[in-house]
Parts: C-alpha cells; structure tokens; sequence
C-alpha cells in the first residue's frame, strides 16, 4: 500500500480505525520552526468525532503526543513521530455484517485487492485515519503561517443548499462559528437543519468543501507532471468521499468566451498582478501571486441506517442493517482535512522550488 505523500516534505501514517492507534512520520519539515502544540491539537479537535450533533457520537479526545524531531519548541530538522490512541472503538457493531459486503464502502474492493480486510469501521480505508493528515498539516501550517500564507476552508454547499460560488461575499473568519463552518449564518443555519433531518430518517447527504489559499508567492508548482493544481487535485482526491475536484472557475467557466475568461495583467501596488482571477491562482501549473481557491465535492456518507440490499462474501444475497456511530454528513469535520492537505502540498511546492523558508 502506498502509505506516504509528498516529495519533499513527506507523510507516512499508520493505524486503522479500531487498531490501538492512529499516527505517522513526517519527514523533510524544515529545521528551526517554531512547533505550537496547542495549535496542532486544535486542528485535531476541530476534525474529531462527538464535536457537535452534526457527526458521529464516537467519543475520542485525540490527543496527539509527539514522539521526535522537537527540541525547545522548535523542529529540529529530523523525522517528526506522532502517536494518537484510539480510546472508544465499539468493534462490537460490526461484529454481525463482518462476511457482508457494505454497499460504496471499500469492504469488497479491498478484500478483491488483498485477499484480507479488516471489517471493523473500515479498517485503514477509514476516516479516521485522516488524524494522521491533520497532524501534518498542522506541522506545515506553522511553517507557512511563518511566511504570511493562509489556508481556509469551508463547506459551501449541502445537499442541494449553496452559497455563491464568489468566496470573496463572505467574511472566512466567522466560518468556525457554527458547527457547520459556513461562513454565512443564514445558510448555515439553513445547512444544518438538513444534516439534521437527513440524520433523523437514518440517511446521508454530501455537499461541496470550498478552500482558498491566500498569501503564496508566484513561482510555485512545476509546468509538467507537478503542475500545482494537479498537486492539490491529487491530495483532495485522495481524501474519504472525495468524487470531484475544480479550481478556479472550474466547470461553470466551460460556458464564456475566452475573451472574458482571461486574466488580465496589470501593475498595481509595486507588483505585477492580474485584474481577475479566473484562473484560481495558478496559470501553466505555477502560481501567479493571486489567491488560489479550489471547491472539492464529497458524496453522502456511504453508512446509511437503512435496510439495504447487498451479498455476502460467499455471494449470497441478503440485506444489511448497520448499526453503530456514523457522520450523516462528512462535510463539517472534513474542512481541517482539506485544509490540512493543502498546506502539506503548498509547503512541498515550496521545498521543491528551493525557496529559503527561515
């Protein structure tokens, strides 16, 4: 299994969801970064379970500990270990549908795969074992924050409620004050009466994460097979319930003319810069100095508390009934995971291109 992420400044997690813990490597962090662990389990806080009423009642507090590469506060140049202990696990409710294939779970492709699955909770497919990102990301932002560069996301859309596409209506600072991270209370509030309702009926629903990058440096990315953009998709993508990824005007730029697609440069400010921002930040695969914004679409949790039909692994038809704890709505608690992914990619863009950090 590939296990690690990054070119430079690289990821290796570990554990599962109902092993003893979850935890990882991180290699390449630059020497001499002030490490703020108390900011560092924020991220973790804000991406647990049993946060609000909006996700699942399994109670873990995530507490990360730090194995190395930190001395006197600050990163030393060596591997970062982390260790996060899973504390609330109940392998009891899977139990009953271990030799049942779940319908959209990874339970019959990972099986077909390796010829052995770990049924409880998914075992590494997962979520949890995004506390390992997390981890990473945090320990990226506080390189970047070093260097004026912001990371913020937040859901722009559930189910069939969306906020305007143009991120810049919105105050991004006030989006961690409902349990949803919508930065628009109205809508929020809108947001979470439907996560709340679909979770009453036993059911799921999906929606779009919106990411916007602002402070990078033009000059970021590669113009072949790195191009940043593909970076980006590649980490969005490779999150749980990921199904599609756009940055810039994306999709709904398909429909203009190129005349009133492109950006135009202009000289404002002691620096070159564009008139518009069509292009999300990145022209050629290589940042250009302006905010880079990016929308990830994430499909409703495939847990439903329904009666389903399904098989079993010897191929016998029959109907599941899950029980357990599960997200009706993995949007709120997936914002700090692509957030965290973003910023292990811009920092690694950052390494590649040999810029000094400190």
């Amino acid at each position: 299994m590939s296990n690690t992420f990054g070119n430079i400044f690289r990821l290796t997690t570990f554990g599962e969801s109902h092993g003893e813990a979850v935890g990882g490597v991180v290699d390449g962090m630059p020497a001499g970064i002030d490490i703020d662990q108390e900011f560092i389990q924020h991220e973790l806080s804000r991406r647990r379970p049993g946060q609000s009423r909006l996700t699942t009642s399994r109670n873990e507090k995530d507490q990360v500990r730090l194995l190395s590469g930190v001395f006197e506060g600050k990163s030393t140049g060596c591997p970062i270990g982390f260790v996060v202990e899973n504390t609330d696990q109940h392998s009891r409710d899977y139990e009953r549908i271990r030799d049942t294939y779940r319908p959209s779970h990874a339970d019959f492709t990972y099986q077909s795969k390796y010829g052995i699955r770990d049924y409880r909770g998914g075992g590494r497919s997962s979520a949890r074992v995004t506390i390992a990102r997390c981890v990473g990301g945090a320990l990226a932002m506080t390189a970047l924050r070093q260097k004026g560069i912001s990371v913020t996301a937040f859901p722009s859309q559930v189910g069939d409620i969306a906020l305007s596409r143009d991120y810049t209506n919105y105050d991004l600072a006030i989006a961690e004050t409902n349990p949803v991270r919508c930065p628009d209370p109205e809508t929020a509030q809108r947001m979470e009466n439907m996560i709340i309702k679909v979770k009453k009926e036993g059911d799921t629903v999906g929606g779009v994460i919106t990411c916007v990058i602002k402070g990078c440096p033009p000059g970021l990315g590669e113009p072949e097979f790195t191009k940043l953009h593909a970076m980006l998709g590649g980490a969005m993508l490779g999150i749980n319930a990921a199904k599609g990824f756009e940055y810039g005007e994306g999709f709904a730029g398909v429909t203009e003319r190129g005349s009133r697609q492109n950006d135009t440069f202009v000289f404002k400010d002691g620096r070159i810069t564009t008139s518009t921002n069509h292009s999300g930040g990145i022209q050629g695969g290589i940042s250009n100095g302006a905010d880079i914004y990016f929308r990830v679409a994430f499909k409703p949790v495939a847990t439903v508390l329904l009666p389903q039909q399904t098989v079993d692994c010897e191929g016998h038809e029959t109907t599941i009934d899950v029980k357990g704890r599960h997200d009706p709505c993995v949007l709120p608690r997936a914002v700090p995971i692509v957030e965290s992914m973003a910023a292990m990619v811009i920092l690694d863009a950052w390494l590649m291109n040999k810029t000094v950090l400190i």
